[in-house]
Formats: structure tokens, sequence, C-alpha cells
């Protein structure tokens, strides 16, 4: 057998065996994950799942544009209107562009 048959044959069998083992740990991942996710079936827990659905509401930061939750945002109430910050400093980059502009009128 020539040398580039059994280099051919050697890359066979070892994508064979590779893809076997993708395989493999892809139906024992799906096995751990249908036996570890327990199926909700009262009402209390789809009522606590659509509470925290909503409480996770994203907002943007007027400065660099960043998308942040609601929660876990720096507000800070300009004009009337309450703007969501993703850190102290977009949100002092924010305040001292404000004055800057009101100063020059």
């Amino acid at each position: 057998m020539t040398i580039l048959a059994r280099i051919a044959r050697f890359l066979f069998w070892l994508l064979v065996v590779s893809w076997s083992m993708w395989l493999l740990r892809r139906i024992f991942a799906s096995m751990v994950r249908n036996t570890v996710a327990a199926p909700q079936n009262s009402a209390e827990d789809s009522n606590v799942a659509q509470t925290t659905a909503t409480a996770r509401r994203l907002v943007r930061d007027p400065v660099c544009g960043m998308h942040v939750d609601e929660t876990l945002s720096i507000p800070l109430r300009d004009r009337g209107e309450l703007l969501h910050f993703c850190s102290i400093t977009c949100r002092d980059a924010y305040a001292t562009e404000t004055k800057k502009l009101a100063a020059n009128g």
C-alpha cells in the first residue's frame, strides 16, 4: 500500500471517530438537559416566569448606545426625563456635556 493511501485511510477513520464522538456528546448532553430541567406545571411557577421576563427590560444608554438591564442601570433625571446609563462614567460624561451646552446657550 502506498503512503498516500495510508494517509487517506487514516484521515477517513479520524473523521469517522471524531464525528462519532461529537454525536455521542450531543446525545449525552440532551439526555442530561432533559433530566435536569423539571417541567413547570403549576400556574404559580408560570406567573413567576412572566414577572421575571418583564422585569428584565433593556434600556439604551444615551452616551455610548449600550443596552443595559433597567434594574442594573444608573438612573438620572434630567429636565423631567428619566435616563438610564450603563456606568457612572457615562452618566458623568452626559452631565458635563449638558453643562457645556447650557453654558454656551
